[in-house]
Formats: structure tokens, C-alpha cells, sequence
């Protein structure tokens, strides 16, 4: 009975922090595009803005939705619903930490461990591109259905190099279980350098992880890659003739998708919940210090805030307090197994979700004929060429 109890705890909880995650994910992508662009983001509803995807909720929510006469209404409805169903159900694979034991139950943190996971997560993948497509098509719109057709002629082109890419470093832990592909990366070269497949022999997977990213990129229709709603062409592309909640759940989608793929490079190529050292070496006292320093800066400008901001003498102390607690809850040896590898693949999820941003920040959008050119005339060579060196010297090896 335990075990059906601590399940349905567990996804209740990761659907939850998945939610959220959603949410705030635009509010970090604003607050740290405005900062590259010297302005401070969100900043009018709650502290720093935190309050922002509420009140967006609220106002998507309480907005009519419009549907143009024009439609077709089935497709133009089931397009949002797909996308939104197939892009959250992939994090259903995906560890994010070691097996525990949790009031007596041995379990993995996660939801559940496939043998065929890293298919189960590409074969949605692939699917998603229908939601897009079928929501240009069913819009009646000329510009939508250039964005449906778009985002599936990137898709085709993608999918192979993301798809060769991926072959590469399966070769070497030779599994499609993402648990056992994490395990497989654990410990060290001589007692500091990590086992992650971007460093693994007989051939590193650097080149297969930066043409991941890449392929990334196009796969979510992420800048410089967002063709499907490029506006200064297709008006907001295939979303054109969307509204309220139907028009969020296509970004909803495309934020969750972002998380999942960056959850699939943190477990494939840098070693999931591993930490970047050995423990021995003082790992696990990073989280503490980390967020506990955080919380003692917090204090810091909260006593320095009190001629300047009026939201930061409320909000600093209480956000202080917060980080202060959470640091002492990574000291409790109890909570410690199951604390401390959560905490190591947030960050590399995390550093990788920032790079989506920062890319999004600093590049401009391209061409699409050079977009295609881009895929079909290198990217697919290069990971071809380096999926044959990887299995040559895994083969000889």
C-alpha cells in the first residue's frame, strides 16, 4: 500500500513542480533577456516581479477566447490539447536522482523507470510537431499555415542530426534506460575528472553534445531557430489566430518541452544527479553553502534596503529566511540522499535552460534557407562522420 501511496505523492509532485516550472520559466526568460538588454524585467506585480505569471494566469484565464468563424473548430481545438498532453507527458521517464528508501519504501526518484526511455521521450518528441502543424492548418490563416509547414519541415530536418547525435554516446553505455545510462557515468578519472559521456573514451561526446544542443534549438523553435512564429513574417505564425488559455497552452508546451530536453542532455551526456567531484572532496557541502549564502546576501541587502526599495525590506528577510532553511535541510543526514543529487541535476538543468535564454538574447533569428541550408549541408555530415569515428573505436575498443 505504501508503494501506490509514495507514487501518486510522487507525481503529484512533479507534476506540480513541472507546472510551476512552466510558469516561471517565462518570468526568469524576462527578467534575464531584460537584463541583457539593461532594463529589470517584471518588476511591478509582487517583489521583483515574482507575482507576474499569476497575474498572467489570471488574465489569460478570465480573457475571452476568440474562434474565428473561419475554422475548422475540431482540429483548431485538439491542436493546443495535443501539444500541451505530449510535451508534459515525457517527464514521466526521466530520473532525477539515485533509488532511496522513503518511509520504508525503496524508490527511485522519479516516476518511472523504461528500458526504452530515451524512445519513449523522441517518439513524443516527434509527435508534438502535430500539434503545431495541425493548429496552422485548422487556423484557416495563410500565415498559420506557413508556421504549421515550417515547423514540420524542421522537424524532418532535425530529427536526424538530433536522432545521430544521440546514437553516438548509446554506443558507448550501450542501454536505452536513462537510470542505467546515469549509473553508468558515476565516478571518476583519477579522482576528479567525471565519467559523463561528453568526456568518455574511446571517443568524447562533446561534438555529439553540441550538436544536440543545436538540433535543440530547432527542435523547441527556439531563437535563432523560431521560424514557425517568426512575426515579422507570418504575423505570430502558426498561434496567429489563438487566444486566452488555447493560445497559452502552445507556449506552456513549448516551455515544457525546453525542460525535458534539457532533463535528456543532463542524464545522456552529463551525468544526471552525479555532482561535478567527489564527495570526499566536499560536494555535498555545496548545496548548503550555496544557498545558504545566498540567504545571508539576502540579509545583507535587506539591511541596506531600508532608504531604497520598499518591497525589499519585506521580501529579502522573508526570501533569506527561506534560503537559510533550505540550507539547513541539505545538513539533515536523513534528507541528505535524496536532497543533494536533486540539487546537482537542477543545476545542470538549470544551467542549460539559462543558455536557452541567453541564446535567445544574443543572437539574431536566421533566414530560413539558412536554416535548411544549415541542417542538411552541416549539421547532419558532422554527426554522421561522428557517429562512424564513435563506433569505429567503440567497435575496436
Amino acid at each position: 500500500m505504501n508503494f501506490y501511496v509514495l507514487s501518486l505523492i510522487k507525481a503529484a509532485l512533479v507534476a506540480g513542480v513541472l507546472l510551476t516550472l512552466c510558469a516561471y520559466l517565462v518570468w526568469i526568460e524576462r527578467k534575464v533577456l531584460g537584463h541583457i538588454q539593461l532594463r529589470p524585467g517584471p518588476y511591478r506585480v509582487g517583489p521583483h516581479g515574482l507575482l507576474q505569471p499569476l497575474s498572467d494566469l489570471i488574465k489569460l484565464l478570465t480573457k475571452e477566447g476568440v474562434i474565428p468563424s473561419t475554422v475548422n473548430r475540431f482540429f483548431y481545438l485538439l491542436a493546443p490539447f495535443v501539444a500541451v498532453v505530449l510535451a508534459l507527458t515525457s517527464i514521466v521517464v526521466i530520473p532525477f536522482g539515485p533509488e532511496v528508501e522513503i518511509f520504508g519504501v525503496r524508490t527511485a526518484l522519479g516516476l518511472t523507470d523504461l528500458d526504452i526511455g530515451i524512445l519513449f521521450i523522441f517518439a513524443l518528441s516527434s509527435l508534438g510537431v502535430y500539434g503545431i502543424a495541425i493548429g496552422g492548418w485548422a487556423s484557416n490563416n495563410k500565415y498559420s499555415l506557413l508556421g504549421g509547414l515550417r515547423s514540420s519541415a524542421q522537424m524532418i530536418s532535425y530529427e536526424l542530426p538530433l536522432a545521430l547525435a544521440i546514437a553516438a554516446p548509446l554506443l558507448i553505455v550501450n542501454t536505452l534506460n536513462f537510470r542505467e545510462m546515469v549509473v553508468l557515468q558515476e565516478g571518476y578519472w583519477f579522482g576528479l575528472i567525471p565519467k559523463w559521456n561528453i568526456f568518455a573514451g574511446p571517443f568524447p561526446q562533446i561534438f555529439s553534445f553540441l550538436i544536440f544542443l543545436v538540433a535543440a534549438f530547432a527542435e523547441t523553435n527556439r531563437v535563432p531557430f523560431d521560424l514557425p512564429e517568426a512575426e515579422t513574417e507570418l504575423v505570430g505564425g502558426f498561434h496567429t489566430e489563438y487566444s486566452s488559455m488555447m493560445f497559452a497552452s502552445f507556449f506552456m508546451a513549448e516551455y515544457a518541452n525546453i525542460a525535458t530536453i534539457c532533463f535528456v542532455a543532463t542524464s545522456l551526456f552529463l551525468g544526471g544527479w552525479t555532482p561535478l567531484w567527489p564527495a570526499q572532496y566536499g560536494s555535498d557541502l555545496v548545496p548548503p553553502l550555496l544557498i545558504g549564502g545566498a540567504g545571508l546576501l539576502l540579509l545583507y541587502h535587506a539591511s541596506q534596503a531600508l532608504k531604497t526599495r520598499r518591497w525589499d525590506r519585506f521580501s529579502f528577510p522573508v526570501f533569506g529566511a527561506v534560503f537559510l532553511g533550505l540550507a539547513g535541510l541539505f545538513l539533515v543526514p536523513a534528507l541528505k540522499p535524496v536532497l543533494v543529487p536533486l540539487f546537482w541535476f537542477a543545476a545542470k538543468s538549470g544551467a542549460l535552460i539559462f543558455l536557452f535564454v541567453w541564446i535567445r538574447g544574443t543572437l539574431p533569428r536566421f533566414r530560413y534557407d539558412q536554416l535548411m541550408r544549415f541542417a542538411w549541408t552541416f549539421l547532419f555530415p558532422l554527426s554522421v562522420v561522428n557517429l562512424l569515428i564513435t563506433g569505429l573505436l567503440v567497435a575496436l575498443a
